[in-house]
């Protein structure tokens, strides 16, 4: 940010591209957490530096803007090893079955939450299972083959794990907030789309509403704003 401050590079231009990988929305959702944001980064070069700014980014974000994750929560997964549609759902804990990050063994969703307020070595994890626990429904991304991608705002899926051969990244932002989200997935996309294989590309996704309305995100388009000059 400095060196295109001080003119020593130039400012990226991010060229967005039209994609047609499509989030279906269920009204269900509304219950617990409405929104959803996705974008898609092609030809990463990963390494693990890259790796490691992925994952440090995100807890910062997660920490900040997302208000411990209250607000947003973000979930970035290996596209090659899921295949789109992707519906963005909300079910009963005990219908949401599926092997968490860094395990082995498959749980369902509100026996997950238990080992994770009760088990020391997910301290890290505690904190945020009063966000859905006492909910009816618990938010949940399925790919077309009803794999999880991620229970938001908690984990993700194991299946589809982000490793140092993931060239193809599909994020999603699952939020209460609509602009934080948005805010949220554009500085992700914004960071990392430098590390593409054309710089600064990212793809967009279209996320269907249960009413219809199509959103197209990321959206990059710049705000305008009127203000007087004696103000």
């Amino acid at each position: 940010a400095l060196r295109i401050f001080n003119q020593q590079e130039k400012t990226p231009e991010i060229k967005v591209k039209r994609g047609d990988l499509v989030m279906n929305v269920q009204s269900e959702t509304k219950q617990i957490r409405e929104f959803v944001v996705c974008g898609v980064l092609r030809g990463v070069k990963m390494d693990q530096f890259v790796y490691d700014s992925l994952i440090d980014l995100q807890d910062k974000l997660h920490q900040n803007i997302c208000r411990k994750r209250t607000l947003v929560a973000i979930g970035t997964h290996d596209l090659s090893t899921i295949s789109g549609p992707f519906t963005y759902e909300a079910r009963a804990p005990t219908d949401i079955s599926f092997v968490a990050l860094n395990q082995t063994q498959q749980y369902t969703s509100d026996v997950l939450l238990d080992i994770y307020e009760k088990k020391d070595e997910y301290k890290h994890l505690k904190p945020y299972v009063p966000i859905i626990k006492d909910s009816p429904v618990y938010p949940v991304i399925y790919d077309q083959n009803r794999v999880v991608l991620s229970l938001p705002p908690i984990i993700n899926g194991d299946h589809s794990k982000i490793t140092l051969n993931t060239r193809d990244i599909f994020i999603e932002c699952t939020a209460t907030d609509r602009t934080k989200a948005h805010v949220v997935l554009n500085t992700i996309v914004a960071m990392f789309s430098e590390h593409c294989e054309e710089p600064f590309t990212v793809e967009t996704v279209n996320v269907v509403y249960p009413d219809g309305t199509i959103e197209v995100t990321p959206d990059l388009t710049l705000p305008e704003f009127d203000c007087k000059v004696d103000y």
